[in-house]
C-alpha cells in the first residue's frame, strides 16, 4: 500500500510541476521557436555522449563482477546492464532496475548469489563516490557564482544537504567495516542491512584496489559524459553557456532529480534548469526548460534497447519473466542471509 501511495504521489508531483513549468502560453510559443531554430546535429552528438555513459558504466560493472569471480559472456553482461538501465529510468524510485538486475544476475550465477548482489551494491556505491568527488571539485570552483541568487543558493544548499547525508552514510559504513561492528548493530538500526552489505563488499574490493580504482575512473568518465550529453543539448538550442559553468550546474540537477519525488525526475529537471540556467547564465527560460526535456528524451532513447532486450531475455536460455514484487522478495531474502551471516 505504501508503494502505491508513493507512486501516486510521484505522479501527482510530476503533473503539478509540469503544469507549473509549461502553463505560460508565451513560454510555449518561445519553445516552438527554439525547436524550429535548433541545430539537431548536436542532438546526434548528445546521443553519442550518452552511449559513452552506458559503455563506461557497463565496463565498471563488468570489472566489479570479475572481482567477485563471476564470469559471464560480454553479451550477457551487456544484456543485464541494459535491462537495469531501462528500468532504473522508468520504474518509480530509481532503484527498480537494480532489483531486476540483481534478480536476473542471481539466476545466472547459482552458488555465487552473495557475490552477485554485492557487485550490484558496490557498483552503485562507486558511482556515488565518483559523483561526490566531481561535485566537490565543481562546487569549490564555482560556489560564489552558484550562490549569487536566493533561488540558486537554495538549490545549492539542498544539494550540499543531500551529499552530506550520503557522506555520513559512507563514513558510517567505513567505520562499521573497519572496526568489524556490523554484528553489533541493533536490529532496528536505520539502514542496518545496507551497512552490512557494504561492509562485506569493502573487505573484498579493498583487496582488489587496482580493479576498484579502474571502476572509479570509469565512473568519473560516465558522469562527465552525462554532463556532456546535457551540454550538447544546450548547444543544440544555441544556449551560450561555458563548459565549467554548465558542468557546475549539473550535479544539482543530477542529485535532486534522482530523488523519488517525481517520476524519473520529470518536471524537477526542467524547473532546476529554468532556475539555474536562466538565473546564472541568462539562458531564456523556455530554452532552459527545453534543455531539460530534450536531455531526458535523449536518455530515454538510449535506454529503450534495454526494454527490448528484456522482452527476449531468458536467464541462460531458461526461466521466465516474473513480477517485480517477486524479484524484490527474492533479493530481500538474500540480503537477510548476508545480514545473518555477519
Amino acid at each position: 500500500m505504501k508503494k502505491i501511495l508513493a507512486g501516486v504521489l510521484q505522479v501527482a508531483v510530476t503533473i503539478g510541476v509540469l503544469v507549473w513549468v509549461f502553463h505560460d502560453p508565451h513560454k510555449r510559443a518561445q519553445m516552438g521557436v527554439a525547436l524550429r531554430m535548433a541545430d539537431y546535429r548536436w542532438i546526434g552528438v548528445a546521443l553519442a555522449c550518452y552511449f559513452l555513459v552506458e559503455l563506461t558504466a557497463g565496463v565498471r560493472w563488468w570489472i566489479l563482477l570479475k572481482v567477485q569471480q563471476i564470469h559471464l559472456s560480454a553479451s550477457r553482461v551487456a544484456g543485464l546492464f541494459l535491462i537495469g538501465m531501462f528500468y532504473n529510468q522508468f520504474l518509480p524510485g530509481g532503484t527498480g532496475g537494480d532489483i531486476m538486475k540483481s534478480y536476473l544476475l542471481l539466476k545466472e550465477t547459482p552458488g555465487k548469489a552473495t557475490g552477485a548482489l554485492l557487485a550490484v551494491v558496490f557498483d552503485r556505491l562507486v558511482g556515488l563516490v565518483a559523483l561526490i568527488s566531481i561535485t566537490g571539485v565543481l562546487i569549490a570552483l564555482r560556489y560564489d557564482w552558484l550562490t549569487q541568487l536566493p533561488e540558486t543558493r537554495l538549490l545549492v544548499r539542498a544539494l550540499l544537504l543531500i551529499l552530506a547525508s550520503a557522506i555520513l552514510m559512507l563514513v558510517t559504513s567505513f567505520v562499521v567495516s573497519g572496526f568489524h561492528l556490523a554484528h553489533r548493530l541493533p536490529q532496528r538500526f536505520p539502514g542496518r542491512e545496507k551497512l552490512i552489505e557494504l561492509s562485506a563488499a569493502y573487505h573484498l574490493y579493498a583487496h582488489h584496489w587496482r580493479a576498484t580504482l579502474v571502476a572509479f575512473g570509469a565512473s568519473i568518465i560516465a558522469h562527465l559524459s552525462t554532463f556532456a550529453t546535457f551540454l550538447c543539448v544546450a548547444y543544440a538550442f544555441r544556449a551560450k553557456v561555458g563548459v565549467i559553468d554548465f558542468f557546475a550546474v549539473m550535479p544539482i540537477e543530477r542529485t535532486i532529480s534522482s530523488l523519488p519525488i517525481s517520476f524519473a525526475g520529470v518536471g524537477l529537471r526542467e524547473k532546476i534548469f529554468q532556475v539555474m540556467l536562466h538565473g546564472l547564465c541568462g539562458v531564456p527560460e523556455a530554452v532552459a526548460v527545453l534543455i531539460g526535456s530534450m536531455s531526458f528524451l535523449v536518455m530515454v532513447a538510449c535506454c529503450i534497447p534495454g526494454g527490448i532486450v528484456y522482452l527476449f531475455y531468458k536467464p541462460s536460455g531458461r526461466g521466465k519473466h516474473v513480477k517485480l514484487s517477486q524479484m524484490r522478495m527474492e533479493v530481500a531474502a538474500l540480503e537477510h542471509e548476508i545480514t545473518d551471516s555477519e
